[in-house]
């Protein structure tokens, strides 16, 4: 039987669906025909352009073939399928990222029951696992939450979700930053229903990027040691995993660590990648920004730490780990801001509480606020320009959605410390926080 709906859930599904179907449609008319001209214009060679086909052939090239994927030989086999020819130095034009093998080894096991199969099936399926991955992550995080969200607010959540230009972004590249936000969210459901042991085995198999969940890690340690007696499988079950994981990957590539360290390098140095606080700072002040921001972070993992994994205040510390991974990981993607997923439903969960609670954070939450909902607005007027004006003149507009997407990060984290800040000094102090 469908629920009945009410005039504002109906506005806020077609709101949001309006929403989403702007960005898509603002992606497929204005910014990717921009991208294929700008690269025409300046001899840039465009291929299949997947983030995942660099690990798959890395994979292929291993379990069949037993080539080290972090060699040079293997990194031009990869230029030429993702870019359609090597990269060639005496070219200017030619893009910097030279899309080597830069993931730990034992993601080919994760990529072994596709290597025989051609490219562009494995590029269709992973798009929809993607797709289907990101929506119930969504769902599972509001839960996580304990969100007792109506059935059409949660629906346009995931509509939002799937329309948001990171998870877009992530869906197009079949960036695996996708697949690990979903197994952070699989595996932090898991704890919060007492099935530590399988959370743990998640937690290492979403491993695979180690900047993504180092934060994440690091809270989750805390809390287990805190009260080592009764979390204490959580931590046996991640490090066993981890054990088998690196093991398997030794007895298939022995010495793999230094190399993958040297592949980390030097992606670093020709891509040039720095954090969200390094790209709008810069320099020793932002190294200082990011180490207020990690001794911020600290200070509230330790105050939390004796939290029960099923309260509110656990799933708000996931949730600012996550948040907090965004703005100093040292590889920035826009695409990765999926995880900022939990603390955006805190915010909207939490709102009317912030909104009354002073006024410094009527001030953030509303420029937050603005930050999150003008890549959707500006998206939803350049897809309908696009069937108004001329071509050329709506694609010089093509960057207008992406003017706040570093800025989003810093937003949504600052007002998750100052909503803990406040809720902290204004409730009374609880036993054993100490």
């Amino acid at each position: 039987m469908i629920p009945d709906i009410s005039h504002k859930a109906l506005w806020l599904v077609l709101a949001a669906t309006l929403c989403a179907a702007g960005t898509w449609t603002y992606t497929s008319r204005v910014l990717v025909p921009y991208q294929k001209s700008d690269a025409a214009a300046h001899d840039r060679p465009r291929g299949n352009l997947s983030d995942l086909y660099p690990r798959w052939v890395g994979a292929k090239e291993l379990l069949l073939h037993g080539r080290d994927p972090y060699s040079p030989e293997v990194a031009r086999e990869i230029q030429t399928g993702y870019y359609g020819r090597p990269l060639d130095p005496s070219r200017p034009n030619d893009p910097r990222d030279q899309q080597g093998f830069a993931y730990p080894v034992y993601v080919v096991f994760y990529l072994a029951p596709t290597i025989r199969l051609p490219f562009a099936i494995v590029q269709k399926v992973f798009f929809w696992v993607m797709l289907v991955l990101t929506s119930t992550s969504t769902l599972l995080w509001i839960r996580v939450l304990r969100w007792a969200a109506p059935l059409w607010t949660r629906i346009s959540m995931v509509v939002l979700t799937l329309g948001s230009l990171a998870v877009m972004q992530g869906l197009k590249l079949q960036q695996i930053s996708l697949l690990v936000a979903g197994l952070l969210a699989f595996a932090i459901t898991l704890l919060t229903a007492d099935h530590a042991v399988a959370a743990g085995v998640l937690l290492a198999v979403a491993s695979i990027k180690p900047q993504l969940v180092l934060l994440l890690l690091f809270w989750l340690a805390i809390w287990t040691l805190a009260d080592w007696r009764h979390r204490h499988r959580l931590a046996i079950s991640f490090l066993a995993t981890m054990a088998i994981l690196i093991a398997a990957s030794e007895w298939y590539l022995p010495h793999w660590i230094p190399r993958f360290w040297h592949a980390v390098r030097e992606y670093q140095r020709y891509t040039g990648t720095v954090s969200v606080i390094g790209l709008l700072i810069g320099g020793s002040w932002g190294q200082v920004l990011e180490l207020l921001t990690l001794a911020a972070f600290l200070g509230v993992c330790w105050r939390e730490r004796r939290q029960d994994a099923t309260s509110g205040a656990f799933a708000f510390m996931v949730s600012l780990a996550l948040a907090t991974t965004i703005l100093v990981a040292p590889t920035y993607g826009p695409y990765n801001q999926v995880l900022l997923i939990p603390a955006l439903l805190v915010l909207v969960k939490e709102r009317r509480t912030i909104w009354q609670r002073s006024v410094a954070g009527r001030l953030l939450f509303a420029i937050t606020t603005c930050l999150v909902l003008w890549p959707w607005i500006s998206s939803t007027v350049l897809a309908a320009l696009s069937f108004i004006l001329p071509q050329e003149r709506v694609e010089r507009g093509w960057s207008i959605p992406l003017w706040t997407l570093t800025q989003i990060p810093v937003g949504v984290a600052a007002l998750m410390l100052v909503h803990h800040y406040q809720r902290t000094f204004t409730a009374p102090a609880r036993p054993g926080t100490s």
